[in-house]
């Protein structure tokens, strides 16, 4: 399945939220509780909280995070 090149941007969004948030998510939540059998069920929870919440960010941050690297790089 192709996604249309104008939704590129909202593909990035949700491949980058979903990637931060989970591994973040995953650390914070084995480093804070540990690893046993309700590990997965508290990790899930944490991610839900907080993949929203990244997604949001990273919408509506993406334009000047891009801008501002635009003024670090030199071209």
């Amino acid at each position: 399945m192709l996604i249309p090149s104008r939704y590129g941007h909202w593909v990035v969004s949700v491949l980058m939220t979903t990637y931060m948030a989970g591994l973040m998510t995953l650390a914070i939540t084995l480093v804070n509780t540990g690893l046993d059998g309700g590990f997965p069920g508290r990790w899930g929870r944490s991610f839900l909280i907080s993949w929203p919440i990244a997604f949001g960010l990273i919408t509506l941050g993406r334009p000047l995070v891009l801008r501002l690297a635009d003024k670090l790089i030199r071209h």
